[in-house]
């Protein structure tokens, strides 16, 4: 039997493992990639350091992190998940290492390790690499995809992958490309948002601290009133609001909180604390520095950077001296501490956010094989798909799982099922754009 041919577009982390299991399972293989060098956004992830995964062994642990939509991985990560992606990388000479909150990164060499890793598995398979080729459209034939349009060119193929990303860091190429395609098919689209992405704040008593890095803080989201979310960690205060794993990680809510109703964040400066004994606390300091002024009895409590943004937000008068201070004062000090307020306007946009929450409806992939239910030699992989989870490692480990099986079942594609009822021509128009 003829080897099929599989053609996979974008040559972002899931396109590059996708295409290289193809070529492993016999399949001769095209990739195609609008920039010119591939792993363009992989190279920015981890801050070029690249945390391929995360260490959680627990496998519905591990599919927790990505809310009711996990249960859609569970297939593809008993396939290839977390351990079958660090054994694929050793096996390929990278050596790891596990860092706090389990991230697993490479020992040396950060992204650029990650790539060639991935780009001599392509060449192991001999698949031919299309550089600084632009995708415009797919086509279809009998309810199957027949080729890729791309600029000055056409391919056509056996079988397709579609790993284009998302629409964050479009000046890396995710630019939407891949969800106009999938409505070629039929596909719906979940409307694509920011995801993991830097907050911005109405709030101006942040900005003497900018570039100031708090670690083990926690920030508690309000709608209306109500709790709705919490992050510990590390946070960082910016010129435009804040950053850092926890802010990013609670992004898409405060995105949702800020357009359902009267969103509010509130920071704790010392979350092991009680406000009982953070209260006593500052007591001892106000004992210790009773005779200086309010603003030197903070120093040994609080960061030095956010010292003069703390005052702002205190009603007590920074040169007030320390034995002059009341009870209540103490105590509304040590409330403020653990609840200093930060109004929240929106995101920074897809140019700063991580990951795409969105894109191609899940209910619309077989979750065994990445394909398409709409047509049947069409497959997603990686960040396209309707599913984001937090910082760590975890939307890194979509890429490879999916891809991974992606590109094993499009090189099966003459072993696998067809579809009962296919679609016919006029049921695969496209839909309003994204």
């Amino acid at each position: 039997m003829t080897s099929p041919k599989v053609v996979v577009i974008g040559g972002g982390a899931a396109g590059l493992i996708a295409a290289g299991r193809a070529a492993e399972c016999g399949a001769r293989v095209i990739l195609v990639e609008k920039n010119q060098a591939l792993g363009a956004k992989l190279i920015l992830s981890g801050k070029g350091r690249c945390n391929i995964t995360n260490g959680e062994e627990d496998i519905d642990r591990f599919l927790s992190f990505y809310g009711k939509k996990g249960k859609f991985l569970y297939s593809v990560f008993s396939r290839f998940g977390p351990r079958e992606t660090l054994l694929f990388f050793e096996k390929r000479g990278l050596r790891t290492v596990m860092e706090r909150g389990k991230r697993i990164f490479p020992e040396k060499g950060g992204s650029e390790k990650v790539i060639n890793c991935l780009i001599d598995y392509l060449k192991e398979g001999r698949v031919e690499i299309y550089r600084s080729r632009e995708a415009l459209n797919l086509e279809f034939r009998n309810g199957r995809a027949k080729r890729f349009i791309l600029r000055g060119q056409e391919v056509e193929g056996d079988a397709f992958i579609i790993c284009t990303g998302g629409k964050s860091f479009p000046k890396t190429g995710s630019s939407g490309d891949g969800y106009r395609f999938a409505q070629r098919a039929g596909h719906t689209i979940i409307t694509p948002k920011p995801a993991l992405c830097p907050v911005k704040l109405r709030d101006k008593w942040p900005l003497p601290a900018r570039g100031l890095n708090l670690k083990n803080v926690s920030l508690s989201l309000f709608l209306d009133g109500v709790k709705i979310s919490e992050r510990f960690g590390e946070l960082l205060l910016t010129h435009f609001g804040i950053s850092g794993p926890i802010a990013m990680d609670m992004s898409r809510e405060i995105d949702d909180a800020c357009s359902g109703g009267s969103a509010e964040l509130y920071l704790d400066l010392k979350p092991a604390l009680s406000l009982e004994i953070l209260s006593a606390r500052i007591g001892r300091d106000f004992e210790k520095y009773a005779g200086s002024a309010f603003r030197e009895s903070l120093k040994d409590l609080l960061p030095r950077g956010i010292i003069s943004s703390v005052l702002e937000k205190s009603a007590i008068p920074a040169e007030k001296r320390v034995s002059d201070i009341s009870s209540e004062e103490r105590n509304s000090l040590a409330r403020l501490l653990k609840a200093m307020p930060l109004v929240p306007s929106g995101l920074l946009g897809f140019d700063w956010s991580i990951v795409t929450s969105g894109g191609v409806s899940l209910k619309e992939i077989e979750p065994a094989t990445m394909k398409s239910k709409l047509a049947e030699n069409l497959f997603f992989a990686g960040e396209i798909l309707d599913i984001d989870g937090p910082t760590g490692g975890f939307n890194l480990q979509v890429c490879w799982s999916t891809g991974y099986m992606a590109g094993e079942s499009a090189a099966g594609i003459f072993a696998l099922p067809e579809e009962s009822g296919r679609r016919s021509n006029d049921d695969l128009q496209a839909k309003n754009p994204v």
